[in-house]
């Protein structure tokens, strides 16, 4: 069972990883443009892009609930009550874009904790401006993905993610280098081509849903219900601590752009090309977890325990063995990949000196990520959420300002990779056993 496992889980993973690695293109696609304009603007949509994504993050970890609640109705063979979860999906989706909206039209309030160029600031400013306007179409795009990857069909995923990305790569060059407007606009035109590429991908999967096979099947805007809490109760009584799970560790990542601000824009920019590539890597992990999640969903669901028990070890120890080789794939191929990010060679060394960091730690992040997500698929979120919290903003973030500025000698921008490399040590250790409990804990005695 286990290699029917493994299996199912690499044909699920791998179209899921080509769609979070075209996700994840678009954040490559502004950063190797904006490395031709300026080190500013490179600074600018590396703090900005920060606040951005922890904010999408954290409200997707919330809509990312409809996934295991989709995967145990499968499961459970109750496929008549799918469709009304994806609509109170879409409708708290709706709701959560109102405070994600006016908190990047407002980001003052984070943008005052740290000292920054007049300049990178004023640009920050305009590309979250932007940003805020395609945040309703992200947040429903992402509610259409975890209904699709729930169901185990992430093939259309793929599909518009590589048409988005492609599109993606010609107009932000477009519009930020070529001046396709009149003149260059830098991360402005980043910005502008996130928004216009976010509401394609939005109606792409609208239509799909209308039109597809899974429209066809479940019907999800036939019979449209209006907003329902008690659905909305389970959604975010699950998504909740998943999504600030989801904030706590992407902004261990994403938000140490701002809290190295005062080092100067060529750290800034030199540590956005190492987020940017430490992303790109995470996304094996992160493919593999999400098709664990909802292969396991689906076992709990139907209370079959031997494929639930084959689907974690699978998920594991691909997740395990993949990321190893990722490390040190990404250590031999260190100079030239970030030489296409950029021409500075300032900005060069700086990011030369932080990449081992990234490929040392791809074995434990992959673990941390496939036991939390199994943790998510027994909807068990809270004590993860816990452990989260305390290794990637107690470790991490607060170890990490700690080593920066603190320690003596002050280690700068190496000491958040640091501590963001135990946190993710600290993270495995603790929820490898907790998922262990869980799992003995779900089943019926002898």
């Amino acid at each position: 069972m286990f290699f029917v496992a493994a299996r199912g889980l690499l044909a699920h993973a791998f179209p899921i990883l080509i769609a979070q690695l075209t996700a994840i293109g678009m954040m490559v696609v502004d950063t190797a443009v904006l490395g031709h304009v300026s080190a500013i603007d490179l600074a600018a949509v590396a703090i900005g892009g920060g606040i951005h994504v922890s904010v999408v993050f954290a409200l997707v970890g919330i809509l990312q609930a409809v996934a295991p609640v989709v995967a145990h109705l499968h499961g459970a063979k109750r496929d008549s009550e799918v469709a009304a979860v994806l609509q109170q999906g879409f409708w708290l989706a709706l709701l959560l874009s109102i405070p994600g909206v006016l908190f990047l039209t407002h980001p003052g309030a984070v943008l005052g904790m740290v000292e920054m160029d007049a300049a990178v600031n004023a640009r920050v400013r305009e590309y979250l401006a932007l940003l805020a306007c395609g945040l309703p179409a992200a947040l429903c795009y992402r509610t259409f993905y975890a209904f699709c990857n729930a169901l185990g069909k992430p093939r259309v995923l793929m599909g518009i993610g590589l048409i988005s990305l492609v599109l993606h790569a010609v107009l932000a060059r477009g519009l930020a280098l070529q001046g396709w407007l009149g003149e260059p606009l830098g991360v402005v035109g980043c910005g502008i081509s996130n928004i216009v590429i976010g509401w394609l991908a939005c109606l792409s999967g609208a239509a799909y849903l209308a039109y597809g096979p899974l429209g066809q099947r479940y019907r999800p805007f036939a019979n449209w219900q209006r907003p329902n809490w008690t659905t909305w109760r389970e959604l975010i009584r699950l998504g909740l601590p998943m999504g600030l799970s989801n904030l706590v560790e992407i902004s261990a990542f994403t938000l140490v752009s701002l809290f190295i601000a005062s080092l100067g824009a060529t750290v800034v920019a030199g540590h956005r090309i190492i987020a940017n590539i430490s992303a790109f890597t995470y996304m094996l992990p992160l493919s593999l977890a999400i098709a664990t999640m909802a292969a396991l969903g689906q076992a709990v669901g139907a209370r079959d325990w031997p494929r639930a028990h084959a689907t974690i070890r699978a998920g594991l120890m691909i997740a395990g063995a993949s990321s190893l080789l990722a490390g040190l794939l990404l250590w031999f191929v260190t100079a030239p990949l970030i030489a296409a990010y950029t021409d500075d060679p300032a900005v060069r060394a700086v990011a030369s000196g932080l990449i081992i960091y990234v490929a040392i730690y791809q074995f434990f992040d992959a673990l941390q990520t496939v036991a939390a997500h199994a943790l998510r698929a027994y909807r068990v979120v809270f004590v993860p959420m816990l452990v989260q919290t305390f290794c990637f903003w107690g470790v991490g973030l607060l170890g990490g300002a700690w080593l920066c500025y603190r320690w003596q000698p002050a280690l700068g921008v190496a000491g958040f990779w640091l501590a963001t490399l135990l946190g993710l040590v600290l993270a495995a250790a603790l929820l490898l056993p907790l998922l262990r409990q869980v799992v003995r804990a779900a089943e019926p005695g002898p």
